[in-house]
């Protein structure tokens, strides 16, 4: 039975390739890509928070990702996220938000391919993973972006399972992963999305609220997994 349910999420995470994908854009490779943000020093973080009517959520944005975190930095400050939805929530998985056409959507709308017209490029680092309270940048499959380019606004936060180490050696086995021993303490205690590392860009966790996304994720949802009741977001910048 946990092989089977291994062998599940392993396919679910190619059909994650879809479902947080956008519609392929026109080439603006590099183009529009936003201005660096000066920070005060490597050693300064960044926070985020992030309103809701079920509580607040603030991430830390993860210096290792400069590109992902000055540009999260500059949507938040221009107030791009203010009004969007968190369109689609997955118990036990993630819950994702980001998509320009959610500002305005209709009941029952299905959403997830808006976006602005650049890609982030990657910024894998072996020490950040999925574990539960991860911010991540959903992205186009390989098939239209085999860089692995992350969208301009659409992100994630995981909420995941809790793993035993049986599962993890499977998982490893069917996906040629090798998990640290720093995965495996976080994926067999406080849990995570373990088969999206290496695929998708995190660049910060979640510091404060993490029952806020727990209760995000419980949520009742319709068609395409997006809540029946709309969850809209606010953010801004804080000091910590």
């Amino acid at each position: 039975m946990r092989n089977k349910k291994v062998a599940f999420l392993i396919f679910f995470s190619a059909l994650f390739f879809v479902a947080c994908s956008q519609k392929p854009a026109k080439n603006v490779e590099n183009q529009g890509e936003p201005e660096p943000i000066e920070m005060p020093a490597s050693e300064e973080c960044s926070y985020v928070s992030i309103e809701t009517d079920l509580g607040n959520i603030v991430v830390r944005l993860y210096n290792e990702t400069p590109r992902h975190r000055d540009n999260f930095l500059k949507l938040v400050n221009e107030g791009f996220y203010d009004g969007l939805l968190f369109h689609r929530v997955i118990k036990n998985f993630m819950i994702q938000g980001g998509d320009p056409k959610s500002k305005d959507a209709q009941p029952g709308q299905m959403l997830g391919d808006g976006g602005l017209p650049y890609t982030v490029p990657a910024e894998f680092i072996p020490s950040l993973f999925h574990k539960k309270g991860a911010l991540a940048a959903a992205r186009q499959g390989d098939n239209v972006n085999p860089n692995k380019e992350s969208s301009s606004c659409q992100f994630y936060i995981v909420q995941g399972n809790v793993w035993n180490l049986n599962q993890l050696k499977m998982m490893e086995y069917q996906m040629q992963k090798h998990f640290s021993q720093a995965q495996i303490d976080a994926y067999t205690t406080i849990g995570g999305t373990p088969h999206l590392d290496g695929d998708y860009t995190v660049f910060g966790e979640v510091v404060e609220g993490l029952d806020v996304v727990d209760k995000i994720a419980a949520v009742q949802c319709g068609p395409f997994d997006r809540p029946v009741k709309d969850i809209k977001m606010r953010m801004k910048v804080i000091q910590k």
